[in-house]
């Protein structure tokens, strides 16, 4: 009897019209080396790879080794994000710089920007009023906004309304590593979510991003558990192959738990024999 190999490749994901094969997205700070990087990105077959564009200068860099230029722009689909911004105004400067930049690397369509407004220093919470507020103004101006909130459900429906592409609620604190925290606001928001939700910061390790995708989001955005491992592109990996448990695990459907032991032999009903 041949052995049936069970594949994601049609389980598209979709963000505002645009498919992607992989549900593991990557960010690109904290590597202690630029080949760190591209390796890493290669070993998670990732298809969407953010860049903070406050650390960016095309002009600067484009006649040295840089992740813009070294990177495969065929192959991976940039998403500028706002990292550094403290209010909505210079969010929405880093999103207009963010888009000039998608277009000098040949990613003519490309209008999405990961939108954070995080004005608290100590905490790195994302600002709830600065994010709606940068939203509504980018949507208006073409983009397509991926909000990087906490698991606020009722924040993240509001997004939802005004015409976000993606929510990003987080795990956990930013660069904590401490996984996911707040199951079960988390749950609410995919269940009242009719746009992707991916889950953004905290996870630590591939576990906890099958946990990510057993829950029934949509995808991952892992950095700092890649980025600072002891091997970053065998971490890459990792969380490349728990993404893909997860979501094979969550179309499954897990069984119902009960309170007490079933067994798995009943005596009564049997069509196997036994010699």
């Amino acid at each position: 009897m041949q052995r049936q190999q069970y594949s994601l490749k049609k389980d598209n994901l979709v963000i505002h019209g645009k498919l992607f094969n992989s549900r593991l997205m990557l960010g690109t700070g904290k590597y202690k080396t630029l080949l760190d990087t591209q390796q890493s990105i290669e070993a998670s077959c990732c298809e969407i790879v953010t860049v903070a564009i406050r650390r960016l200068d095309y002009n600067e860099v484009a006649n040295r080794p840089n992740l813009l230029t070294s990177l495969n722009w065929n192959n991976v689909w940039l998403l500028p994000n706002t990292a550094g911004a403290k209010t909505a105004e210079e969010a929405i400067r880093l999103a207009c710089l963010g888009r000039e930049l998608t277009k000098r690397i040949g990613q003519e369509e490309n209008n999405f920007v990961k939108l954070e407004v995080i004005s608290d220093p100590k905490y790195l919470l994302p600002d709830p009023i600065g994010t709606v507020k940068a939203a509504e103004f980018l949507i208006k101006k073409g983009f397509s906004v991926l909000p990087y909130i906490s698991p606020d459900p009722m924040l993240a429906k509001h997004l939802e309304d005004i015409g976000c592409a993606t929510v990003m609620p987080l795990g956990s604190p930013i660069g904590s590593g401490q996984g996911i925290q707040n199951t079960s606001n988390i749950q609410i928001i995919i269940e009242n979510s009719k746009i992707p939700v991916v889950i953004d910061a905290g996870i630590g390790s591939a576990s906890e991003a099958a946990l990510g995708m057993e829950l029934g989001a949509d995808a991952v955005l892992v950095n700092t558990a890649i980025a600072q491992s002891k091997q970053p592109q065998q971490m890459a990996s990792a969380m490349r192959l728990g993404v893909e448990a997860g979501r094979l695990s969550y179309l499954a459907g897990r069984i119902s738990p009960t309170k007490f032991a079933v067994s798995s032999s009943p005596a009564k009903g049997s069509n196997f024999l036994y010699s």
